[in-house]
């Protein structure tokens, strides 16, 4: 996939644990883990801009788009 979630990179600039950012979002810590590892099909806004607020970031700090090359290449 192409996007890819950094998520856990800020949470360890920001010096924060899974469970308190889960709390904090009022989520499980099971959908934390899911966003963290790549396995979330979409997160929304609302979410989104609860992390930046929490983590005091921008969302470019927590996605990252990455060209997937083997796609391209096979198109070619």
């Amino acid at each position: 996939m192409p996007i890819i979630v950094n998520l856990d990179v800020m949470m360890a600039k920001r010096k924060i644990s899974s469970s308190e950012l889960a709390d904090k979002l009022g989520i499980t810590k099971a959908n934390l883990s899911i966003l963290k590892t790549n396995k979330a099909k979409a997160i929304r806004f609302s979410t989104l801009e609860t992390i930046c607020q929490i983590l005091d970031c921008q969302p470019g700090d927590i996605l990252e788009y990455v060209p997937d090359h083997e796609t391209s290449s096979e198109e070619a």
